[in-house]
């Protein structure tokens, strides 16, 4: 379950993080062009950490079903008040228990695995609820690949409220992770110009 400092962190940066422009557009909309042609019609699709719901508002007509959730109220308040497609549901929950309605063709986790306090643990539900043969569609920091002055500068906006806790992934251990948890990578990509933000597709091995 969510710690409820992280709640408490993203429920009270929710209107000045919807505020915040998206600081490289043409990488944000490759990323979803390539997550859209990966989708089918009739897939049934789970997103974690949906935050304000940007990429499911976009990405929901490609599926059948698309479930988002986050574990902000503040973030779905957020989502909810913007204009969406029909089959889009968005619900409260954590990452760790957001698997209601499974199992799931595709999984999406954009910008949230680098959050979860039990990666091992968090990638073994998703693979889980994942059919054979489904994808998990991820973006994820790796912190620990970072200059050590970028480093430094978390570590003083976290400690002054203004980052939140996350975990100091490397690009190989990200990938290990995933492998460990049962997954196959079938891609990964760089969208944009930061090395460090890795766009992985991972399958759970199987039939689709």
């Amino acid at each position: 379950m969510a710690a409820i400092h992280q709640v408490k962190f993203w429920d009270k940066v929710a209107d000045r993080y919807a505020a915040r422009p998206i600081k490289d557009p043409a990488a944000f909309e490759a990323m979803l062009a390539d997550a859209a042609g990966r989708l089918r019609p009739t897939d049934h699709v789970l997103e974690i950490g949906c935050g304000t719901g940007s990429a499911a508002i976009r990405l929901a007509p490609h599926a059948a079903e698309w479930i988002a959730t986050d574990f902000s109220a503040e973030m779905l308040r957020i989502a909810r008040a913007k204009p969406a497609p029909a089959n889009l549901r968005f619900v409260l929950a954590d990452a760790e228990r957001a698997f209601d309605g499974g199992p799931f063709d595709a999984i999406c986790a954009f910008q949230v695995l680098h959050l979860v306090g039990d990666l091992p643990g968090t990638l073994a539900q998703i693979r889980a609820h994942l059919k054979p043969g489904g994808l998990l569609i991820s973006k994820t920091w790796c912190f620990a690949d970072m200059s050590l002055k970028l480093r430094a500068l978390f570590f003083v906006l976290r400690s002054i409220g203004l980052f939140p806790r996350a975990q100091a992934l490397t690009k190989p251990a990200l990938r290990q992770t995933l492998r460990d948890a049962g997954f196959e990578i079938a891609d990964e990509r760089v969208f944009g110009d930061n090395p460090h933000g890795p766009y992985i597709v991972a399958r759970r091995p199987g039939a689709t």
